[in-house]
């Protein structure tokens, strides 16, 4: 694995994108998703100027934080249960995956007993995918008053994902009404809503093209993960 060689690739091609889009590429956060990673891994890529870093899981992110620079901020990008609100409060910097009331409750009443304010992004599934957490946007509409009541919530804008296909243009529709759509609460709430969380290694570029703010990387710096060893039975 070369980071190094990684991340010029990587900022190469978002400079590109923003280029074509007519956007600064100081508008675009590369998120590194660490998901899988050692802390040495982590700690080879905060030496390269890196300073945020995804986590998919609670439990994954509890171990591994306290390895790594006490500099770095993270973000939680995973499936956020309930029950491990109280540690994703106390270990990330943000939560880019509120994806209900109940979720938004739940954080709501760690963060008062943290009493601390909590960045948040609101998860939308756009294209209605049967495996894919995420608000409906319809939903998301309709619950948007309440989610902004929340007066330890911080809603800073939308995250969503385009399903997977090996042409990245199929994804622009998606990307395109996840703008649509944060664009449509920024104007139901009277508020802005700067960010914008979308676009993979498979698609980054496309997500740029149409206004993420932030993309979330793994693959395209790390490589491919290393599978899960097997545990041998007896």
């Amino acid at each position: 694995m070369d980071l190094a060689t990684n991340l010029e690739a990587l900022r190469t091609r978002v400079a590109a994108a923003c280029d074509r889009a007519g956007r600064n590429p100081a508008t675009v956060t590369l998120l590194p998703v660490s998901k899988g990673q050692p802390p040495e891994v982590v700690r080879a890529a905060a030496d390269l100027g890196l300073t945020v870093f995804g986590e998919n899981k609670v439990q994954e992110a509890k171990a591994k934080i306290p390895l790594c620079p006490g500099r770095l901020r993270w973000e939680m990008i995973g499936h956020l249960q309930t029950n491990k609100v109280r540690d994703a409060v106390h270990f990330f910097a943000r939560i880019q995956s509120v994806d209900s009331l109940h979720l938004a409750e739940e954080i709501q009443r760690q963060a008062e007993k943290a009493a601390q304010t909590v960045p948040v992004l609101l998860e939308v599934n756009v294209a209605g995918e049967a495996n894919k957490f995420g608000y409906a946007p319809a939903q998301l509409l309709a619950e948007l008053a309440d989610l902004n009541a929340f007066p330890r919530l911080e809603i800073h804008g939308l995250m969503g994902m385009a399903p997977w296909t090996p042409d990245p243009e199929k994804a622009r529709p998606v990307f395109r009404r996840l703008r649509e759509l944060r664009d449509a609460c920024a104007s139901q709430l009277g508020a802005p809503l700067p960010e914008l969380s979308m676009g993979m290694t498979g698609d980054f570029e496309v997500a740029i093209e149409e206004g993420a703010t932030v993309i979330r990387i793994g693959t395209a710096l790390f490589g491919e993960r290393p599978p899960a060893p097997r545990l041998r039975a007896g």
